[in-house]
């Protein structure tokens, strides 16, 4: 460090709290800055990347992995859920791995699940 800055940091050690507030106010009009601003994005950066590991599914699909023995009462299901006709709605009943919904809130996608296994259905939400 320069002898320059060092002895304008021993100066401003000196300096009271209230000084220290007056001088970063009295910069700021100065050099049209904000002392606040770096600090503000920096926590706002630091929280955002924080809570990424802990961010919680939204969109989930219901996926058919078996219709079971009463494949009427699922095919019924899934028109009620998807109001796709008969013909469509037996084609995914019959397909293992099929989605009957795709992209919905988690109440909606646990929701068809009870129904569907009420049905007599295999489902899995994912």
């Amino acid at each position: 460090m320069s002898e320059k800055l060092a002895k304008l940091v021993d100066e401003l050690s000196t300096l009271s709290v209230l000084e220290a507030a007056d001088l970063v106010k009295m910069l700021e009009e100065k050099w049209g800055v904000s002392a606040a601003a770096p600090v503000a994005v920096a926590a706002a950066g630091g929280a955002a990347a924080a809570a990424e590991p802990v961010e919680e599914k939204t969109e989930f699909d219901v996926v058919i992995k078996d219709a079971g023995a009463k494949k009427i009462d699922v095919i019924k299901v899934i028109r009620q859920l998807t109001s796709l006709g008969l013909g469509e709605a037996k084609a995914l009943a019959e397909a293992a791995g099929s989605k009957v919904l795709t992209g919905v809130g988690k109440d909606a996608a646990m929701d068809a699940k009870k129904k569907l296994e009420e049905a007599g259905a295999n489902v899995v939400v994912e």
